[in-house]
């Protein structure tokens, strides 16, 4: 009987342990080391043209979100009316990095369901996407005026999380400015 009592003691510590871990917090919720520092530094030929390209630099000046999307993913099809909505709303200027994509498909996607970006680099390889630290798409960042990270929505974005996360830190920046 004591040989299975000490395995049977284990196995019970180790489900407590695993759902209190759980109860803590989002476990979505992926902290960015950007919070609070300038977005990193990029260059991406556009998804619509090769020749022309898009650099953090050209994200300055305003507030703005950078998307990071793909066509093979199923949260950046479901965000993708939403995103619409704010480019129609002229809410905030959207900026794109298509992710791991094929530049047909890509294009295929935008022409069928619409362009909410300003510009959307093309991130074939997926090394600009790695350098903002990025876990998988749909991921979203808001930056201040400055380029600087103030937000990370992992997820698909919708109302819900606009009006929650992005509208209180838009508007606490825009009055300080």
């Amino acid at each position: 009987m004591s040989r299975y009592v000490l395995p049977l003691i284990a196995v019970v510590a180790l489900i407590l342990f695993l759902v209190v871990g759980l109860k803590r917090g989002d476990p979505r919720a992926l902290p960015s080391p950007f919070i609070g520092k300038p977005a990193p530094q990029f260059e991406l030929p556009t998804l619509s043209d090769p020749d022309v390209t898009i650099a953090s630099k050209d994200l300055n000046g305003d507030f703005a979100l950078v998307n990071v999307w793909a066509t093979w993913c199923v949260g950046c099809r479901s965000e993708h009316p939403f995103l619409m909505q704010l480019a129609r709303d002229k809410s905030i200027p959207i900026y794109g990095i298509n992710w791991r994509d094929t530049r047909p498909e890509a294009l295929r996607w935008i022409a069928q369901l619409g362009d909410p970006y300003v510009a959307s680099g093309f991130d074939e390889t997926g090394r600009v996407g790695i350098d903002w630290g990025v876990y998988g798409a749909p991921e979203t960042f808001l930056l201040n005026a400055d380029g600087i990270v103030v937000h990370k929505h992992l997820g698909p974005l919708g109302r819900e999380a606009w009006d929650r996360d992005f509208v209180p830190l838009i508007n606490a920046g825009s009055a300080a400015q």
